[in-house]
């Protein structure tokens, strides 16, 4: 790997030594790869991952990463899911560090909807230009966060953030909410 590769970061509990090794091998001919195993701070989850990605969340990211790369990543955490079955067993943060950061939580309990997440996630793509429309977005703008909806099976704006407020996607506005 380059000395001038791109960082990522993984920061994780109850995740397999066999699954770190098979998420690190994907990543470590895009990434020099940081890992650190913290300890568990969500009494809800057996397992968390949380995975910065220092590129913007985009087309170009998907094509510089390799399409099939995303779907042996997507793969992993499918069976990682699998193998700790329903229930909120699983939790992985996806950020994308561009401007702004753009954040994916996947915590759904149901199997089937978790594995609808993953697949759907790279959809968001097609509605991006609509989410980062200035007229519509909080000024200063610097995360937007997505959490899957299962009852509508897709992923919804769910937080805003800029420096001073936090931001609920309602109905088809944002409302601040500190």
């Amino acid at each position: 790997m380059a000395q001038d590769a791109l960082k990522t970061r993984l920061r994780y509990y109850g995740i397999s030594p066999w699954e770190i090794e098979v998420i690190y091998s994907y990543l470590n001919s895009r990434f020099a790869i940081s890992q650190e195993e913290i300890e568990p701070d969500d009494e809800d989850f057996v397992s968390f991952l949380d995975w910065e990605i220092p590129l913007s969340f985009n087309e170009e990211f998907f094509k510089w990463f390799e399409f099939k790369r995303w779907e042996q990543i997507k793969a992993v955490f499918k069976e990682m899911k699998r193998r700790r079955g329903s229930g909120h067993a699983i939790k992985i943060i996806i950020n994308f560090l561009g401007n702004p950061k753009i954040s994916f939580i996947l915590d759904t309990d149901e199997k089937q909807w978790y594995d609808n997440a993953i697949e759907k996630l790279d959809f968001v793509l097609e509605l991006l230009p609509y989410h980062l429309d200035p007229e519509k977005l909080p000024d200063n703008t610097s995360e937007l966060i997505y959490r899957f909806d299962p009852k509508a099976i897709r992923w919804r704006l769910h937080f805003a953030k800029s420096e001073q407020k936090k931001y609920s996607f309602r109905g088809d506005v944002w409302v601040p909410i500190n």
